[in-house]
């Protein structure tokens, strides 16, 4: 296979020519075959990362999505519709409980706490709850009217002294680990507790577009974008006033190793000691314990720090542009990852080394602590998890928080109230497809079909036209596929830059339904 310039091509260099260009790098191959034809052609599809150490290209243009999604509801005047979401569409929003009290799942069940609070916790002011999710519009002397918004970020408390504008601990002997990783386990569970509690304060919904991120220290620390302004003193209650309790079996005494782990007897239904042969004790009988224990204390506690930046900002700012960029800044990069890298951290070669340890001191904390009532490292305590089988093995739970990149934070990183923008993250794309369509019929240019080669084509006879297959392993050639790609790209960007061109001539360029236009060679395809 030969490039444009007449070079032989192999994976590695269509892999880089494919990144340069904006193309997948590892896209899915799939052979279809047009039944009316006999037509039989490789299609590649998009991987669809959003890592950009897995492809560049496509969390690229999954940062670009969510950069729309977050201005698109950040300043609206009106509240949105609840977008309508089947049964395979992917969440296009993030919503908390409203139940009081601490509620701990098992097996089906539904426990639930003392809804008192702790006494080193402040209380939340109350107030009377409106029905919008918009916020208060204000007028100056001169007529003119505002709606600010703000953008918001929280962090979490300090584990030991670091080193400024480094990340490493001064100490790392005294640096509490194991409480950073427990805190950054159970981060989610705070920020749900977050938005409960200052909905309740502000006194409407409120609606917020929200991005999970890692400090230099790898703490994880809150962005969000909310519409509408909170009084500084209601954010600053809220988050001192804000924690969650973990109500689970204590798990600070190491009973096995992986040099001597319980075993499984298919006959006790269950884990048992490997010298005694005695059954461990369940996760469900743990609980039983706490809630017969009128002293009991739960297993962790997590709280927010002291340092939270609160921001002012209007509609078409500069500075709300600035902040949607800032919000959306590391969504492509992993946990371990986003200052990790020698190239761009600022870093000297042993200082490197030292955040290098630093990582991995955070990871031996986070790979063995549990993450969920059905984890394996359960059994490191001498507790037998929910829900458990034979083949579980301590330090080998599959969820991603323990992998080293995610650092305890294993679920979304960005978190969208149900109401930010009216519209799932599959319509957010659409739209971006739609406007490129129309640019190029508004200057005359052919688009493809939407619908070219979809399974739901039907043929004369009443079934699919287009018959979709698996590739072989053996006839899969990537090179050729990925440079069909980028010549088909490069003829797309062509032709879009042609109708932009006429359509800046015409006075109405391209844009989304926020005001935003795209930038050179920005777009989905048609």
């Amino acid at each position: 296979m030969l490039a444009p310039d007449g070079a032989p091509v192999d994976v590695d260099l269509a892999y880089t020519l494919a990144a340069n260009e904006g193309v997948c790098v590892r896209p899915l191959l799939r052979k279809v075959t047009d039944r009316a034809t006999g037509d039989v052609r490789t299609v590649p599809i998009r991987c669809g990362s959003t890592r950009e150490s897995v492809c560049p290209p496509c969390a690229t243009k999954a940062r670009r999505v969510r950069m729309q999604q977050c201005r698109e509801g950040w300043h609206l005047t009106e509240d949105p519709l609840l977008p309508e979401r089947g049964l395979d569409e992917e969440p296009g929003g993030h919503e908390v409980s409203e139940g009081p009290g601490e509620v701990e799942p098992s097996q089906g069940e539904r426990r639930v706490r003392s809804t008192r609070r702790r006494q080193d916790a402040p209380g939340l002011p109350r107030v009377p709850m409106e029905d919008r999710t918009t916020g208060q519009a204000f007028t100056a002397p001169d007529g003119t009217c505002y709606r600010p918004s703000m953008f918001i970020t929280w962090t979490l408390p300090s584990y030991g002294k670091v080193i400024r504008g480094t990340g490493i601990p001064a100490d790392p002997a005294r640096y509490d680990y194991r409480r950073a990783a427990l805190d950054a386990l159970h981060f989610p569970k705070l920020v749900d507790r977050l938005w409960q509690n200052l909905r309740r304060c502000a006194g409407f919904k409120i609606q917020y577009f929200s991005a999970v991120e890692a400090q230099r220290r790898l703490a994880p620390h809150l962005h969000a974008a909310i519409r509408g302004a909170i009084p500084r003193k209601t954010i600053r209650q809220v988050t001192k006033a804000t924690y969650f309790q973990l109500w689970w079996p204590a798990f600070d005494e190491i009973r096995y190793d992986n040099h001597r782990l319980p075993v499984w007897d298919r006959e006790a239904g269950g884990y048992c000691d490997p010298d005694t042969g005695r059954p461990l004790r369940t996760f469900r009988d743990g609980l039983d314990e706490l809630d017969d224990d009128p002293d009991a204390k739960p297993a962790h506690v997590v709280r927010f720090g002291q340092q939270t930046d609160v921001k002012g900002l209007l509609a078409g700012s500069k500075d709300s542009e600035r902040a949607v960029g800032y919000l959306c800044k590391y969504l492509t990069k992993s946990v371990a990852d986003t200052y990790a890298d020698p190239a761009t951290s600022g870093l000297t070669e042993d200082q490197h080394a030292a955040y290098e340890a630093h990582i991995d001191r955070l990871h031996e904390q986070v790979l063995w602590l549990p993450c969920s009532p059905e984890c394996a490292n359960w059994l490191r305590y001498g507790i037998q998890p929910d829900a458990a089988g034979p083949g579980l093995t301590p330090g080998m739970c599959p969820a991603p928080h323990h992998d080293r990149e995610n650092l305890g934070i294993g679920g979304r990183r960005v978190l969208v109230s149900r109401q930010w923008s009216g519209k799932t993250l599959t319509e957010h794309r659409a739209d971006r497809a739609a406007v490129v369509r129309q640019a190029l019929e508004a200057a005359g240019i052919d688009a493809p079909e939407a619908d070219r080669c979809a399974a739901d084509v039907l043929d004369d006879d009443g079934l699919p036209r287009f018959v979709w297959e698996d590739v072989p392993v053996d006839q899969r050639d990537y090179p050729a596929v990925i440079l069909a790609s980028v010549r088909e790209h490069r003829a797309w960007k062509a032709q879009y830059e042609q109708a932009k061109t006429i359509a800046v001539q015409r006075e109405s360029p391209p844009q989304l339904a926020c005001g935003q236009s795209f930038g050179k060679g920005e777009g989905e395809r048609p």
